[in-house]
């Protein structure tokens, strides 16, 4: 069963496949927002069942639900009756590998508008999102709680998604204290020391983003050993551990910016510290489309850019900090630096 629509010998219907790409975006969101997947957990469900069970029109449902069987998420049986796929599966709520969160946050209207007007940021230069609604993604969200919300439910979600991958990259036994450095909720840090017995962690982030860690610490078991600080990390960061860890937080940001961030790790570091940066890393030409995308987000999102190795060696020089080694982890690398 395919994923995706199949590529073929004709050069303009595999375009064509791609223009229409968002098609499939906004089915997903949708079948994410009504739930469909927890309706089919462990049972198949006609249209109408869903419709009802989602208060929606069965016959319009039926089709968005017939489509994304096509491409694999769902499977249509006899009777207009649908089942999970284990592609599918990952739309469930309480997945062992949720992405749901993600679906629903890309097909919201200021992401969506953010995308629609990319030409801007391709002629100026400029944010797009930030030219659309007048603030930056952090302060829209921070306005906008339920889309905040949203976010940062998307953004558990993906680290969830690499936090094995890793832990099984990255060496973290030496070390007795992490603290993560834009850590979001929680989920990445938990899952270290999950992994360490001896290990103690801070989560540092934003005060509002913070305030709702306590649930993932609890549930991840670790909440004896970590402690929660808000703040900003352009002004400080948490003093006396030996690592820093920052997963997908630089690429947020443009290269002053980044430096920045960067400068503040560094004043706060011990010399025998290090430093660990989870990133996506931009490949050669030709290859590796998911991050070179990923890098159009951030130019009309965030305002942020991915980076090749070498882009990340030399923001960290700027920095004080000298690149010792990369570690592949799946679809990021553990990016391991130190004081200079």
């Amino acid at each position: 069963m395919s994923s995706l629509p199949q590529a073929t010998s004709d050069h303009r219907l595999n375009l064509l496949g791609l223009i229409n790409g968002f098609q499939i975006t906004q089915a997903l969101h949708v079948a994410s927002i009504l739930r469909v997947a927890d309706h089919l957990h462990d049972v198949a469900r006609s249209a109408g069942e869903l419709g009802a069970l989602t208060k929606s029109d069965p016959d319009s449902l039926y089709r968005v639900l017939r489509a994304l069987a096509a491409v694999g998420v769902f499977r249509e049986d006899e009777g207009r009756n649908f089942a999970l796929t284990p592609m599918g599966d990952c739309l469930r709520t309480d997945s062992a590998t949720p992405i749901g969160a993600w679906a629903e946050l890309v097909g919201t209207p200021h992401f969506w508008q953010a995308w629609g007007h990319l030409l801007h940021s391709v002629q100026t230069g400029e944010n797009a999102f930030q030219n659309l609604n007048g603030k930056d993604v952090w302060q829209f969200r921070a306005e906008h709680p339920e889309y905040g919300a949203t976010f940062d439910q998307a953004m558990t979600q993906l680290s969830a998604g690499n936090a094995e991958a890793v832990i099984r990259a990255y060496d973290f036994s030496p070390f007795g204290h992490i603290v993560d450095v834009g850590g979001g909720q929680g989920f990445m840090l938990a899952a270290i020391l999950r992994a360490h017995h001896h290990m103690r962690g801070t989560l540092f982030d934003r005060p509002d983003v913070v305030a709702g860690a306590k649930a993932v610490l609890v549930e991840g078991g670790v909440i004896d050993r970590c402690n929660v600080v808000g703040g900003s990390f352009f002004e400080m960061v948490p003093e006396g551990a030996d690592a820093y860890l920052m997963r997908a937080v630089i690429h947020d940001w443009e290269d002053d910016e980044a430096i920045a961030i960067l400068k503040v790790c560094r004043r706060t570091m011990a010399e025998s510290a290090k430093l660990l940066l989870i990133e996506r890393l931009v490949g050669p030409p030709n290859e590796m489309p998911a991050t070179k995308f990923v890098d159009l987000n951030m130019l009309v999102s965030p305002g942020g850019r991915e980076r090749t190795c070498d882009e990340f060696s030399g923001v960290l020089a700027r920095s004080g900090f000298e690149l010792t080694r990369v570690f592949p982890a799946s679809t990021h690398n553990v990016i391991e630096a130190r004081p200079r």
